[in-house]
């Protein structure tokens, strides 16, 4: 599937404001799933882009604008080829689910994936968090060879139950919720649903990772342009022989072609598509506009 998107990022100040200095991780990924065919980011007032990779291997375009504006208009377009998902068969990674286990709980594993097994911010390992991934003191994790599942199977059972057990609803939380009140509430947004299967995992001792990106629905909307489109986050985490795999708590189906990854981070804070600062007022009206289309 070939998907043109564009994705516009507005500010409006209540006064003129000087001094903004931004991050943008808007570039998309070009891995076993996806490629990058084109990709183009406009800054209006006009800035210089200046481009690094951070440290989880984002690829992060950095801009200032010092001079006064009232407003600042970021638009981001790439045309992205994906590919269907391939699902692992039973078995296929060569290891019993004892072993598994096993393999998590040790040194090697916690080595190569500390970052990704630590609670953070988002996703601290509350007791309920810690009950709901069947381990019975946070935030210790599941002893080896304690499930006769593989880890994968596990892994989709999980993603199953969050997405059957709580309530999708925009108006229930914020940017600034995290998994444990998410959890009590039962309801929440697909940042939400995300942080809370890295909880459960990490708290299972399964390394996860917060993804950004977007999600086509456009042909399922019935041709419809008139539905409201936005990022989407879902989560990556890792099962041994196989390595990591997509699940999104949100929405049904695997994470395959309809699906664009901009990045990965332990958490949302991590892979904000836009975040920066600047010197004056803080009455700032946000506007993000997000069209995917298939082409």
């Amino acid at each position: 599937m070939r998907l043109c998107i564009t994705h516009i990022t507005q500010y409006t100040y209540g006064a003129a404001v000087s001094d903004s200095v931004n991050e943008l991780r808007l570039t998309p990924f070009t891995n076993e799933q996806q490629s990058c065919f084109q990709h183009a980011i406009h800054i209006e007032p006009n800035a210089s882009l200046f481009s690094y990779e951070d440290y989880f291997g984002n690829r992060v375009h950095a801009f200032a604008v010092n001079e006064a504006h009232s407003k600042l208009t970021i638009t981001s377009q790439m045309t992205v080829a994906t590919k269907e998902s391939v699902m692992p068969e039973a078995g296929e990674d060569g290891m019993s689910p004892q072993e598994a286990w096993r393999w998590l709980a040790g040194d090697e594993a916690g080595n190569a994936f500390a970052e990704y097994l630590l609670p953070t911010d988002y996703t601290v390992i509350t007791p309920d968090v810690a009950a709901y991934a069947g381990v019975d003191t946070a935030p210790a994790a599941a002893e080896p060879g304690d499930s006769n599942r593989n880890v994968f199977d596990w892994l989709t059972e999980l993603c199953s139950r969050i997405r059957s057990e709580f309530v999708y609803d925009p108006s229930a939380t914020d940017v600034t919720t995290v998994a444990g009140d998410m959890f009590v509430r039962r309801r929440g947004v697909c940042q939400d649903f995300a942080h809370l299967m890295i909880a459960s995992c990490r708290a299972r001792g399964v390394p996860a990772r917060y993804v950004s990106g977007y999600h086509f629905v456009g042909d399922l909307q019935g041709g419809s342009a008139d539905f409201e489109q936005a990022t989407h986050a879902w989560v990556e985490a890792y099962a041994p022989g196989i390595g990591w795999c997509g699940f999104d708590p949100t929405n049904d189906g695997p994470v395959g072609e309809r699906y664009v990854k901009l990045g990965h981070g332990r958490d949302y804070k991590d892979i904000v598509p836009v975040k920066g600062v600047y010197h004056g007022m803080s009455n700032a009206i946000l506007d993000v506009t997000v069209d995917v289309k298939k082409v």
